[in-house]
């Protein structure tokens, strides 16, 4: 299971991701949110952690030439286009950033055409309330309505108490979480990452189809 711990803020907080065993780390760039963080800060962390962690700049709504630019200029390994983001739009930036992960809402209608938008794997949310946050954790079956074939990284609301629940039900290739491991706003808490991870990481999907096609070999291409 692949596991992201997201809205991380601080070395400290990315360290522990790593050493509790995170596969990635998020670094929001989105204006407004409660974790936003510099794209110069994010890159000075992003070099002082091991080279198989994808770090991931998070955008929202934000012109494509921008975000290729921030990922290539701080050494990010991929970007999340979290927002509203066109078709065309979403494929300037998967041309010039080879891991690009496009979201999508539980629920809404273009997540039965995400093959549409052209990156794999795809991540899906839920909807946001006017603060920013997720309103009550989503009916995660929802996230099956993806179509067959893609790498599906599965969020919101999701928690170390719930995470394993949510996986059995959605079958993800991944799981993605930010607030759930928090102590505060932009302050991880070692002990609920550490639950988190184990958590995600010791569920045994059984009879799980592998997806058909899929992403760079991340840990791989990185040790290369």
């Amino acid at each position: 299971m692949f596991v992201k711990i997201c809205g991380i803020t601080n070395e400290a907080d990315a360290l522990i991701a790593v050493a509790m065993g995170a596969d990635a780390v998020g670094f929001i760039f989105a204006a407004g949110s409660t974790r936003q963080i510099a794209p110069a800060r994010a890159g000075d962390i992003a070099k002082r952690l091991p080279p198989d962690i994808l770090t991931v700049g998070v955008f929202r709504n934000e012109a494509p030439k921008k975000v290729v630019e921030i990922v290539n200029r701080q050494g990010l390994g991929a970007a999340q286009l979290h927002g509203d983001e066109s078709i065309e739009d979403t494929e300037y930036v998967r041309e010039r950033v080879a891991r690009t992960m496009k979201v999508f809402e539980y629920g809404s209608p273009k997540l039965a055409k995400a093959r549409s938008w052209g990156t794999d794997p795809i991540l899906i949310d839920a909807p946001k309330n006017t603060s920013g946050g997720p309103t009550t954790p989503p009916d995660y079956r929802l996230a099956r309505q993806a179509p067959s074939g893609l790498h599906v990284v599965l969020a919101g609301g999701l928690d170390p108490d719930n995470v394993a629940h949510a996986i059995t039900l959605a079958r993800p290739w991944g799981v993605d979480v930010a607030g759930g491991v928090e102590a505060g706003p932009g302050k991880k808490d070692p002990k609920l990452v550490a639950t988190f991870v184990q958590n995600a990481k010791s569920v045994v999907l059984p009879d799980c189809e592998e997806p058909t096609t899929g992403p760079y070999d991340w840990a791989a291409d990185a040790a290369l």
